[in-house]
């Protein structure tokens, strides 16, 4: 009685088992539920019985129709067929003929489908093998890829499939429409990527016995061998979507070019490092170590990629051809020819996992050799090569994450490493050095947005947003030029219409502007604002501006050619004090009357001056908070002191442009004083773009914003990305213009730490890193 129960309790963790490895998506080949499994403790083989007798016990736990049978055999090993494995045991007592293998080109007719390509085991049983030494597969006689013509077939198209086609599917348990479908499979070129991926398994299946059990115990030819090879390379490409499929058929190409590696060669062995567990991996590198001879770079990035410990982040997997080129680069750079390892104590064993549920696993024979694949030291080396090649893909990766982007734009082109950059690109920057050198050469780096933009192999945007703009300032650095104006430091972006000017060297990768430059790039724009009031810029306010850069000597040299290149863009750009507020703001009251003193200079340098400059100088000493009132006398002043200089300076008598004050000028400006006040209140208003906002209210936040704007800002920290008529319908809730909105935003932010926390690129996006950090 207490065997009995002990045998019911069996079954019922059985049952458990089966029903975990049931619904496991990775315990098996097929699609649907299994029709077999069998869980054997030990390594002998058995075969299921029907009835009771001194070496074995059978409870059959449905009805008489046989739809389920398990088999208890010397209580250790429990086997559970379906109905169709109750046809299969019926079918082999009938046939006893040996199996034998069919050759490509042998015709075989069964129940009227002529198959004629061979590479298939076909009779009634396969050969038992009674040797230890080849004991590594189970020998009743049965096979999962054996097609016996013992068993029913029903004529189906191969794309039929129905539930016996199941994890570890087996041409015996096959429904009989499930056998004619596999039939008219092997009977077709077997090279439909579409028919189920099972009946490429059973098919499999054979392959893997006939290379593994008949070519180790060298009954078959290398001819022979080869064929079976090749078979197999040609479904890996057929099937080549399938990655479990790809996972077997790679593992037993590699096992092959083991066995008999005089009979087959393959290539490009790299190709077939697929994981950790690669045979060839681990063999080559065995092999390699034991020598003691430099791990090569192919070997080198498998290591790395498969080591147990270490995880490639995400820009390695998504840019994964670009990081192994940098990586193997990086790698000949450091250690020349390869990594030299002392060989280790453990010792290699390559052992074989079949995907035939018929086979055992295989150990691979080899020479003594170490496994230096568990070593941690040299690993160590290896993943800091790889952790450097991650860093610098980071950006490329980001990039390309990025909807409708290509690895072949420019954008994209320009985030890759030096390294690693094409033919093409290599020859497009040098073109573009080339046709910057004459730019500079000719026009001091003056050169139209077009034609910057030609230089890309592209037409100029409509509109030049915050991508376009970074992508003129990346490209521009990467050859080792800067350009004017920069968005990080001169705060504008260049316009489609407009100029941009270059400067040889650039700004640098770890460029960052004093106090000094902010203040001196306020001044040259104030200035340039003054000399283009009368329509003309005459030489003599150009050089007056110059040597405001070229006199102070708290500026770097890098300071100094950006500013020089800014001053070029402003005298040849329209003059806007939009986005100044809030940089004047920042300013000293040393800083604000220097600037002062600097724009009565420009104002003066052509030797006059006229009521629409005088105009000009009250609305700016305004905005810089300044007496409006003062201009008149510090124009007095300047001139008093120019015209002390010329005479004490006789040679300067003849000068061309000797400033001339006109009193009456001057007298009749002072008396419309109160006119000019109010012309003043209305400064950023008239200068300001069209787009910016029409109706503010005059309440100011917590955050500096008008209460409009700030309540639209906290609306838009919801998320990340906002389409563009999201946003519109946003503004007119608070009746706003998007775009001047985004701009008043932008300007805060610029205020608060110099970068915009809003892009305005057809949809909007929110810089979230910016934004936490205005938060404080």
């Amino acid at each position: 009685m207490g065997s009995w129960i002990f045998f019911a309790a069996l079954i019922v963790i059985y049952l458990l088992f089966f029903k975990k490895r049931k619904n496991s998506s990775i315990s098996g080949h097929g699609e649907n539920s299994a029709a077999k499994i069998t869980v054997s403790p030990t390594p002998h083989p058995v075969k299921s019985v029907k009835s009771v007798n001194t070496s074995s016990s059978q409870l059959q736990t449905l009805d008489d129709d046989e739809l389920a049978t398990f088999s208890l055999v010397n209580g250790l090993t429990v086997e559970f067929r379906s109905s169709y494995g109750h046809e299969t045991n019926s079918s082999a007592q009938r046939n006893r003929a040996p199996a034998r293998w069919i050759n490509p080109g042998e015709n075989v007719n069964i129940q009227n489908i002529v198959i004629n390509r061979g590479n298939f085991y076909f009779g009634g049983q396969t050969k038992a093998n009674l040797s230890a030494k080849y004991n590594n597969f189970y020998n009743d006689g049965s096979d999962a890829s054996l097609v016996s013509d013992a068993l029913s077939v029903q004529t189906t198209p191969k794309h039929y499939e129905d539930d016996s086609l199941g994890y570890w599917p087996s041409y015996s348990t096959l429904s009989p429409c499930g056998r004619g479908a596999y039939l008219d499979w092997l009977a077709s070129d077997r090279s439909d990527p579409t028919c189920p991926i099972g009946y490429v398994f059973i098919y499999f299946y054979g392959l893997e016995r006939r290379a593994l059990v008949d070519g180790k115990q060298k009954d078959i030819s290398d001819n022979d061998f080869r064929i079976i090879f090749e078979e197999v390379l040609r479904l890996r490409s057929v099937f080549q979507k399938n990655n479990s499929f790809q996972h077997y058929a790679t593992q037993l190409m590699e096992a092959m070019s083991l066995l008999r590696p005089n009979t087959i060669l393959i290539e490009n062995e790299n190709e077939y490092f697929a994981s950790g567990s690669s045979l060839l991996f681990q063999f080559r590198l065995a092999t390699i170590v034991a020598q003691e001879k430099p791990v090569p770079a192919e070997l080198a990035l498998a290591w790395v990629k498969y080591y147990t410990e270490y995880t490639l982040r995400t820009p390695a997997r998504r840019c994964a051809e670009e990081f192994a080129t940098l990586f193997k680069q990086r790698y000949a750079k450091k250690f020349g020819e390869g990594l030299v390892i002392k060989p280790n104590k453990t010792r290699l064993k390559l052992d074989y996992t079949p995907a035939s549920s018929s086979l055992r696993g295989i150990s691979i024979e080899l020479p003594d050799l170490p496994n230096p694949s568990v070593l941690r030291a040299p690993a160590q080396k290896l993943m800091q090569i790889a952790e450097s090649c991650t860093n610098d893909l980071d950006a490329y990766s980001r990039y390309l994450s990025k909807k409708d982007t290509s690895r072949n734009d420019i954008a994209a082109i320009m985030l890759l490493p030096n390294e690693i950059l094409t033919e093409s690109a290599v020859q497009m920057f040098t073109e573009f050095k080339s046709w910057a050198e004459d730019k500079i050469m000719e026009s001091s780096g003056l050169a139209t947005v077009a034609d910057f933009w030609s230089r890309l192999g592209m037409l100029v945007p409509n509109k030049l947003n915050k991508k376009e703009a970074e992508l003129i300032q990346n490209f521009a650095q990467r050859a080792g030029y800067g350009i004017a104006p920069d968005m990080r430091y001169h705060h504008f972006k260049p316009e489609p219409d407009g100029n941009v000017v270059l400067f040889a060297g650039g700004h640098g990768e770890f460029f960052s502007p004093s106090a000094e430059f902010i203040s001196v790039s306020v001044a040259l724009r104030l200035g340039a604002m003054v000399a283009q009031t009368d329509k003309n810029i005459d030489t003599s306010e150009q050089a007056a501006l110059e040597k405001t850069i070229d006199h102070n000597s708290a500026l770097s040299p890098t300071e100094k050619s950006s500013l020089h290149a800014y001053l070029i863009w402003l005298l040849n750009t329209p003059a806007s004090m939009a986005g100044l507020k809030g940089r004047i703001e920042k300013l000293t009251d040393n800083d604000k009357s220097v600037i002062g003193r600097v724009i009565v200079t420009v104002a003066c340098a052509d030797g006059k001056i006229d009521p629409t400059e005088i105009k000009q100088l009250e609305k700016i000493y305004a905005s810089l908070g300044m007496d409006s009132s003062a201009v008149t006398s510090d124009i007095h002043h300047l001139s008093t002191a120019e015209q002390t200089s010329l005479a004490a300076t006789p040679a300067a008598s003849g000068a061309d442009n000797v400033f001339s004050l006109n009193e009456h000028v001057l007298a009749r400006h002072e008396s419309d004083t109160k006119d000019v006040h109010q012309l003043l209140s209305t400064i950023f208003v008239e200068v300001e773009p069209e787009e910016m906002l029409q109706v503010v209210t005059s309440a100011q936040s917590a955050t500096g914003l008008d209460e409009a704007h700030n309540q639209l800002y906290q609306h838009l920290l919801v998320k990340e990305r906002w389409p563009r008529n999201e946003v519109a319908e946003l503004c007119q809730r608070f009746n706003l213009m998007v775009s001047g909105a985004i701009e008043t935003i932008n300007d805060w932010s610029y205020e608060q730490i110099d970068a915009p926390v809003l892009d305005d690129d057809d949809d909007i996006y929110v810089d979230l890193a910016i934004a936490q950090e205005l938060k404080g």
